[in-house]
């Protein structure tokens, strides 16, 4: 099952899904106790094997069939009991289930040892390592959470991770996480976002966070033209910028309408939208609505860029690897490696060994496949 679907399967299946989205977060989520009303996170977009409507994606992760979850309970409490931790079973289980597999899991192994299977992980691993395995431990809606709100807390803001979820996110997601959000965090994703930004940037973080994107397949060839037309005279035909026709259009036609518009766009000037945003927006507004420009297009294509980002020069951007890797491993993360290589001219894992090391490398890599 992939983990953003719901209401699939047995009752059995069904019920574990719900009860793992409640109660098997990381105890640094807050309240580790089931908290009422926290949906699930069914994944509407692109997905394995083309559902109607959506292309066909390509993921690293599928579910385990078989699967026995107490078996791999435990597996993992052998890896981990006495002296000693085998980390290559710990990857081998982990990496071969999916996110909704996992929680099931940490419910057995609950169950049959009266430990908490996050907990155990956490004191028997350090490192990157352990941060890989948390985010595979970890509810999608409840990860997506934390990692939005670690953006905004604090001081100074990361516009980046704000840009990576709100830009790329379906309808549903968003409205998924705004529950999770409000019952993790105890105020408005809406509110926080608006609290920790400012300007068009603000705007555009709050059209985002309405989740209100028409998901009309249809596209309507006159209306894609009269906004394109539009876009251009908000900004090429005039001093200055119009940014609220941007916000616009950017936060509300559907994908396929947005294609259609842009083609229009080129049509009508001659060059890409994308230009256009550069040379009329700067900073985190331009960022934002190039990112919802690249995810219409080739929503591949932006995170292979954000993970050759997030490894490229000095350091490494582990947060932001991993959070790709973890959340896109059951969508289109083999999509996004052929993207990576056939921009950059390598391989994902290539780069990925050269960057990383340890179990944290082989953890990776067994997410993409290849461990």
């Amino acid at each position: 099952m992939n983990p953003w679907q719901q209401g699939q399967g047995n009752p059995q299946q069904q019920y574990y899904h719900n009860i793992g989205f409640c109660n098997s977060a990381p105890q640094s989520f807050g309240n580790p106790m089931p908290m009422p009303g926290m949906p699930t996170m069914g994944y509407p977009g692109p997905q394995p094997g083309g559902a109607p409507g959506y292309p066909q994606t390509k993921p690293t992760v599928v579910p385990a069939n078989p699967f026995d979850p107490r078996e791999d309970a435990a597996v993992l409490r052998k890896a981990m009991k006495g002296f000693g931790t085998d980390e290559k079973a710990i990857i081998h289980v982990l990496s071969r289930r999916t996110n909704e597999q996992r929680l099931r899991i940490a419910f057995e192994f609950k169950t049959l040892y009266g430990k908490d299977l996050v907990a155990d992980l956490k004191s028997e691993t350090s490192g990157k390592f352990e941060d890989l395995l948390v985010a595979l431990m970890t509810p999608l809606p409840q990860f997506y959470c934390k990692e939005l709100h670690d953006a905004i807390a604090g001081i100074g803001t990361d516009e980046d991770v704000l840009i990576e979820v709100m830009c790329t996110m379906s309808n549903h997601e968003i409205n998924v996480i705004k529950q999770t959000y409000t019952a993790m965090y105890g105020n408005l994703l809406e509110d926080d976002l608006r609290g920790d930004t400012s300007g068009n940037f603000k705007r555009l973080m709050t059209s985002l966070s309405m989740g209100n994107r028409s998901e009309d397949f249809h596209v309507d060839a006159e209306k894609a033209r009269e906004d394109a037309r539009s876009l251009l005279q908000a900004g090429e035909l005039r001093l200055g910028t119009d940014e609220s026709v941007f916000n616009a259009v950017l936060c509300s036609r559907s994908f396929p309408q947005l294609k259609a518009i842009f083609q229009e766009y080129q049509y009508l000037t001659g060059h890409d939208i994308d230009d256009a945003i550069k040379a009329e927006f700067s900073g985190d507004l331009e960022k934002a609505l190039r990112a919802i420009v690249k995810s219409v297009r080739n929503k591949p294509l932006f995170f292979a860029e954000r993970l050759h980002k997030s490894m490229k020069g000095l350091g490494t951007n582990d947060r932001q690897l991993i959070r790709i890797m973890v959340t896109r491993s059951e969508i289109d993360l083999g999509d996004i490696s052929d993207a990576f290589q056939a921009k950059y001219g390598e391989t994902l894992q290539s780069w990925i060994e050269g960057d990383c090391s340890g179990h944290y490398k082989k953890g990776l890599l067994a997410l993409l496949g290849l461990y």
